[in-house]
């Protein structure tokens, strides 16, 4: 997937702010939550007849308090927007390291979360161009909580919660970084070889794509 719409000079997709960091966001938010919630309870004989509806209200049911969990478990640096704060399936993760090879750089994730949640993982894409050994300049992610089956055994299970899966992504700007599996070949390389010419080749992508 292309960075458009990311990011310095991508125009087309608004500023990403957590629903929490500001309080008219946060109270449009909060108006958002009590809607959905309203409208689970509303429809909930309607969805015992039709078992393929009810699979979304699970999702949702379980969305109100795992999005909960997450705004208050937030890494630092990182922050949620949701376009529609009736769509708790949908939305977008910025993440701005203040440290290590990538800080100073802002990465923009899109996350969606099937229906079929919480049995399967999120599904998501890094929107922001990037030199990474584990996120392909595509946008691909090689994070093993973000696989349903895992030869690690840290793939996804019911268990796991949307703030999970917020900490493993902002993990991967981390400097103590995972090669065993990378995803992109050519910067596990780079990084193995010459650790001062990739940490220049990340600072130049920084620059172009992601400069906060």
């Amino acid at each position: 997937m292309s960075a458009a719409g990311f990011g310095p000079g991508l125009s087309a997709r608004k500023q990403i702010r957590s629903p929490v960091d500001q309080a008219g966001n946060f109270k449009f938010y909060l108006i958002g939550m009590i809607t959905l919630t309203k409208k689970l309870k509303s429809g909930s004989a309607e969805n015992t007849a039709q078992p393929s509806r009810r699979r979304i209200s699970i999702r949702d049911q379980l969305l109100i308090k795992d999005v909960t969990e997450m705004q208050e478990n937030l890494p630092e640096g990182c922050s949620v927007d949701f376009s529609d704060p009736n769509q708790l399936h949908t939305f977008s993760l910025v993440v701005a390291p203040t440290e290590g090879y990538w800080s100073g750089g802002k990465f923009y994730f899109s996350i969606v979360v099937p229906e079929e949640y919480n049995n399967v993982p999120p599904i998501v894409k890094c929107e922001t161009k990037l030199w990474h050994p584990n996120i392909s300049e595509d946008g691909d992610i090689c994070l093993s909580l973000l696989r349903k089956n895992s030869i690690d055994g840290l793939g996804w299970a019911p268990t796991r919660r949307l703030k999970d899966v917020i900490w493993g992504l902002n993990s991967l700007f981390a400097d103590l970084l995972n090669f065993d599996d990378p995803l992109n070949l050519e910067a596990a390389n780079h990084y193995q070889k010459d650790k001062e010419s990739f940490r220049r080749k990340v600072r130049h992508y920084i620059d172009l794509y992601s400069k906060q």
